[in-house]
């Protein structure tokens, strides 16, 4: 009888064995599994003739990811870079032919026209699903935001007019019921929302210390 020797490089030899496709979820994320999942209005048990729950959380799933809202506001002729008011300058106003009969420039803030009364969510539940079942740590939620390419200007001058602003992907990490506005961070070239430490941001970016 011999004992069974395990071999020093174990972990280098079951690296490279290769057996097929699997449908693991190989790409490193920093956004928990149950964030990217709808909101279904359907009862866990279902009647005869209607879809499985997961069923039809998997098709709104799938359905969703194939939605861009700046193809969609493009394809409504609106301008993301226009969505943002600037500062007025009466030197540089253009031709009428230019702005599609719009004299005036545009100066009311988004969130005038906003209207939640159909969110599927609120804010807090849209901020919980952060939490990933046996963790105290809150992840950042996935989503985009409308924000200046330019970060350093962004942050002088919100309405600068030389800034250009597009649709962005970006984490969710916190929400402010006072001033009715969320806590976002941009995702890096690998869909990773990191501090300039490169670890992940959680709780909001709230520290430890504080």
């Amino acid at each position: 009888v011999t004992k069974f020797k395990m071999p020093a490089n174990l972990k280098s030899l079951l690296d490279k064995q290769v057996v097929g496709p699997s449908t693991e979820t190989l790409a490193e994320s920093d956004f928990p599994v149950q964030s990217f999942k709808p909101k279904v209005q359907m009862p866990f048990r279902r009647l005869p003739g209607q879809n499985p729950r997961k069923v039809e959380i998997e098709r709104r799933r799938r359905l969703y990811l194939t939605f861009d809202i700046a193809e969609l506001l493009a394809s409504k002729g609106i301008d993301s870079n226009q969505l943002m008011p600037r500062h007025y300058d009466p030197d540089n106003i253009p031709p009428i032919e230019e702005t599609k009969d719009s004299v005036f420039p545009i100066y009311l803030p988004l969130k005038v026209f906003d209207n939640d009364e159909f969110d599927c969510r609120t804010p807090e539940e849209w901020i919980s699903l952060g939490l990933e079942p046996g963790s105290s740590d809150r992840k950042p939620v996935p989503g985009k935001a409308l924000l200046p390419t330019d970060d350093v200007l962004g942050h002088e001058d919100p309405k600068s007019q030389e800034l250009i602003y597009r649709w962005i992907d970006v984490g969710v990490l916190d929400y402010d019921k006072e001033t009715d506005l969320y806590l976002v961070h941009k995702t890096d070239e690998k869909g990773l929302v990191r501090d300039e430490e490169g670890r992940p941001i959680l709780n909001g970016g709230i520290t430890p210390e504080g």
